[in-house]
């Protein structure tokens, strides 16, 4: 995660006037940052794979599972919230997304159960509603569009 973001603002940062150290221009620091965060990418996956401290076990097999439906949650949410024109799926909103991304998400557990899940969601969903829409005043979708207009 380090080194891909890293890597964006890198490139990212090439496209305004980077200067020198002296005479630093817009694309200098966040090119900088980006260097650095790189580096530090590369020092955990290398400390990541690498050697175990004296007493520990090697990494086990992927969890395969989880990062499937994590990964899968955010994708829907993301779908979901703002739709995709091109594939004709409208936007079904904020409440409708926080329900999707936490039941989808909660799948990554062995053990899940759909009581506890529910109420979960709602107050996520109820939370999101509060301080993003009520409180910061953001304007997207809370709604699916067939109900708004």
């Amino acid at each position: 995660m380090f080194m891909g973001a890293g890597i964006a603002f890198a490139w990212g940062a090439t496209n305004y006037t980077v200067g020198e150290a002296a005479r630093m221009g817009p694309g200098y620091f966040p090119l900088m940052l980006g260097i650095l965060m790189a580096l530090v990418g590369v020092v955990i996956t290398f400390n990541a794979l690498g050697r175990t401290a004296p007493g520990e076990e090697k990494m086990g097999p992927w969890a395969w599972r989880p990062l499937f439906y994590v990964i899968a949650a955010n994708v829907v949410f993301g779908v979901l919230l703002a739709g995709v024109r091109g594939f004709g799926v409208p936007a079904f909103g904020l409440i409708v997304g926080i329900y999707a991304l936490t039941f989808v998400a909660s799948m990554a557990q062995a053990d899940w159960r759909f009581k506890p899940t529910l109420i979960l969601a709602t107050a996520l969903a109820i939370g999101s509603y509060l301080v993003f829409v009520l409180a910061l005043r953001l304007q997207f979708p809370v709604w699916p569009e067939f109900i708004t207009g």
